[in-house]
């Protein structure tokens, strides 16, 4: 079975960011996203609405490994960070009054990584 390796450039670059943000602040869930980020892509996170909406309480700061789907509804104003998103999911968060962003994003305002859930 041939071995294959990530080739984008950004998706690198976050993984990199993320390592070192982790040693410098000793935040081990930076490193656990990175971790999650070097698998293959068939087993990254999708997370609907729907499951945000069961499990995050208003103000969370959710991250997701992976790509935030909008099967569902949500109610709540949260801030769900991401690597990506489908278009109608942001609109949804947007429309709740929550955030949308991204991991590098979350990871500049919050380097220690409190008060952060991650979601899978």
């Amino acid at each position: 079975m041939k071995k294959t390796f990530k080739t984008d450039p950004n998706l690198l670059a976050l993984i990199d960011e993320l390592k070192a943000t982790t040693r410098d602040n000793g935040a081990a869930i930076w490193r656990d996203i990175a971790k999650r980020l070097e698998k293959p892509k068939r087993n990254w996170a999708e997370v609907n609405l729907s499951k945000l909406e069961r499990n995050a309480e208003e103000g969370d700061v959710i991250v997701v490994p992976g790509k935030v789907l909008a099967a569902g509804n949500l109610n709540k104003k949260i801030t769900v960070a991401a690597y990506s998103f489908s278009d109608s999911a942001k609109a949804a968060i947007l429309g709740a009054g929550g955030r949308d962003m991204t991991i590098m994003e979350l990871v500049s305002e919050n380097p220690k990584g409190s008060n952060v859930k991650m979601m899978r």
